[in-house]
This record gives C-alpha cells, sequence and structure tokens, in this order.
C-alpha cells in the first residue's frame, strides 16, 4: 500500500488506474482542472482526495505534495485539446512537469511514472520505433511533452517513462475508434486517414504500471505496446462490423495531415527484455472491448491533438 499522487487523474488513464489502485488500499490524491476529463468520475471518497487545479500552478502543487507526501506520483495530466494552443501546452506539459519534479524532489518521492506520447519520435526513420529512436516532435503537444519528459528524466528522482501506444480502455474519448463509433450511430458519414497505428488494451497497460510501480522496478523510459501494426481503416472496419452496418462505399481514405505522421508503432522488444511484460491482447479483443463499454456508457467529448482537417 502506498500514498499515490496522481496528476491528471480526471481523465482516461488517471481514472482507471484510480479504480484498479484504491480497491488495494492505497492512498490517492488526484490534481485536475478538468479541461479534459470529468469530475464525476473521480467523486471523492475514503482514500481519494480531489484537488481542482492546474500542475502549471507551482503553489497549489507544492500545497499538494506538502500536505499529501506522497511515496509515489503518477504524471498522467496533459494538455493535448487544442493544437493551437501552444501556451497552455506549454503550461500543463512542461511547467507542469517541471513543477512535478522539483516538488518530487524536495519531497523525496520515491518514484515517478510518467507517461508519454508516442509522437515524441516525429516522423520514424524506421517502424517498428525503436526505443533509442532519435525525439524528432513537431507538433505543440509533442514537442511540449518531449520537453517535460526530459525535465523529468533530468531530476534527482527515480523516474519510469511510458511511452504509450493508443492505449484504449473506459472513458476513451480520443481518437478514431470514439469517433467512427459515435458518427456511424449516428449514420454521419466518415474518412479514414491514409496512417497506421498500434493499439494496447487497458488490460495490458495495467500490467506494465503494476510492473514499473513496484519499489525495486528499473526506471528509465520504455516503450509500450503490442509491436502490432494496423490502419486507421481497420479500425474503421472493427467498428462497422461490431454495429453490425453494412457500409455499401468504402469511406474515403485521405492522406496524413500536415500535422500527423504516416505510421507510429513503436517497438516493445527492450521493454520485454529489461520489464519482463508482454501485450497479450489482440486488435480485434481491443476494439471490442472498447465498444461493448461505449454500448453501455456511450460516448460524450471526442478531442484530439490533430488539427481539423482543410477541405
Amino acid at each position: 500500500m502506498s500514498r499515490i499522487l496522481i496528476t491528471g487523474g480526471a481523465g482516461c488513464l488517471g481514472s482507471n488506474l484510480i479504480e484498479r489502485l484504491l480497491p488495494a488500499g492505497n492512498e490517492i490524491l488526484v490534481i485536475d482542472n478538468f479541461a479534459t476529463g470529468k469530475r464525476e468520475v473521480v467523486p471523492e471518497m475514503p482514500g481519494l482526495k480531489v484537488v481542482e487545479g492546474t500542475i502549471a500552478d507551482a503553489s497549489l502543487v507544492d500545497r499538494c505534495f506538502d500536505e499529501f507526501s506522497p511515496e509515489v506520483v503518477i504524471h498522467s495530466a496533459a494538455a493535448y485539446k487544442d493544437p493551437s494552443d501552444w501556451e497552455e501546452d506549454a503550461a500543463t506539459n512542461v511547467t507542469g512537469s517541471i513543477n512535478v519534479a522539483k516538488a518530487s524532489e524536495r519531497t523525496k518521492v520515491r518514484r515517478v511514472v510518467n507517461f508519454q506520447t508516442a509522437l515524441c519520435y516525429g516522423r520514424p526513420d524506421r517502424v517498428p520505433i525503436p526505443v533509442d529512436h532519435p525525439e524528432r516532435p513537431f507538433t505543440s503537444y509533442g514537442i511540449s511533452k518531449t520537453a517535460g519528459e526530459r525535465f523529468l528524466m533530468s531530476s534527482g528522482i527515480p523516474v519510469t517513462s511510458l511511452r504509450l501506444a493508443n492505449v484504449t480502455g473506459p472513458r476513451l474519448a480520443i481518437g478514431p475508434i470514439p469517433t467512427f463509433y459515435q458518427r456511424l450511430k449516428q449514420g454521419k458519414s466518415c474518412f479514414c486517414s491514409d496512417t497506421k497505428r498500434d493499439f494496447l488494451d487497458m488490460d495490458d497497460f495495467f500490467s506494465v504500471v503494476d510492473v514499473v510501480l513496484q519499489p525495486d522496478a528499473p526506471t528509465g523510459i520504455f516503450n509500450v505496446s503490442t509491436g502490432e501494426s494496423r490502419s486507421i481503416k481497420d479500425v474503421f472496419d472493427a467498428v462497422a462490423s461490431f454495429l453490425g452496418i453494412t457500409i455499401e462505399e468504402p469511406p474515403p481514405i485521405v492522406p496524413p495531415g500536415e500535422d500527423d505522421v504516416p505510421e507510429v508503432v513503436l517497438d516493445p522488444s527492450e521493454t520485454e527484455r529489461v520489464l519482463g511484460w508482454k501485450a497479450t491482447i489482440g486488435f480485434e479483443e481491443t476494439i471490442h472491448r472498447m465498444l461493448f463499454w461505449y454500448d453501455e456508457h456511450g460516448v460524450s467529448d471526442v478531442f484530439s491533438h490533430l488539427a481539423e482537417p482543410k477541405n
């Protein structure tokens, strides 16, 4: 049992982790400004305290660390909903990460687990992308998240940074899966970008977090992925099949936008070797689990870190 501070705890990854970690007897404090997360998914209850605010506010971060005295920090907060809002991305993803790093160092936190975007690699030279591939982010989200990771890794505290594939699970509100589900259910047309991604089930994400939360777990940077490349058209087909919708004309396939990457698939081999972890849930089951959840709970907001396609 540990005292765990989670930044961005009302987001998809943070809120799912709370539902896993709280019943295990951990005490959890959440910091979230609810820019994309939902207040109702983190109701205050025994063992869980929620502080509304931004991690860009150093005084708020320091106060939370001083009052809660966390042993472990899970840094899940990220700004991404407006790709043109560089200032907000920098405030949360860079300054916020600096505030978390400094407070963790000052209060002698045992470990920080950071969640990083695979877009840190930019347009890769090779796929699947090895963890030692050069970092070449070129979007506001990718640049700011990469800077935040570097500040964390430069601190004097043990940091494990997980560079994540597209994690799917309850409350997922970004990317092609909720977009296609929502639009197809409403009878709207869709298009598919000519891109490929890797998709990771929430249970596989849980299993790697379980590993890195262990006191003696290795630190460093790790790719977390199945390593399997799937096109956005594959996702569309899986959603349409699940919904029982017959598509008379296939959706148009459009080139990647200027701020997009044709193929982002991570190579998890070094993670498998060092952490002894391996994804076990395949693409079809991963997508179906997500869609069953949408059937029960619906889709609310759908965000994107990409700019709207130009006509």
